[in-house]
């Protein structure tokens, strides 16, 4: 595929999750607009690493993926603790965390 249209692909995917991260409440929504930000980046290290032929877009990709399932892991583990004690998966219900 021509790399300007994986480019645009990228873009179009991190503004969709950074619309998903800025407007909607819903905490699982939220990470998963997080992971398609993550996903993006993901995708522009895989097209750059195949337009110059480095496999070190490659080895970050791997990176960024283990943070992203740690992320999640964590995030879901949250979210589970905070459901039980507010019944709820609003953002705006969570304030046992600030300080």
């Amino acid at each position: 595929m021509d790399t300007s249209l994986m480019i645009f692909i990228s873009m179009a995917m991190f503004a969709i999750g950074m619309v998903g991260v800025l407007a909607i409440r819903n905490t699982l929504i939220f990470f998963l607009a997080i992971e398609m930000m993550l996903n993006a980046g993901n995708l522009l290290f895989v097209t750059f690493a195949n337009k110059w032929g480095d496999v070190t877009g490659l080895v970050w990709v791997f990176f960024v993926l283990v943070v992203a399932a740690a992320e999640a892991a964590v995030g879901i583990a949250l979210v589970i603790n905070l459901f039980r004690a507010k019944q709820s998966v609003d953002i705006d219900q969570y304030n046992l965390l600030r300080g």
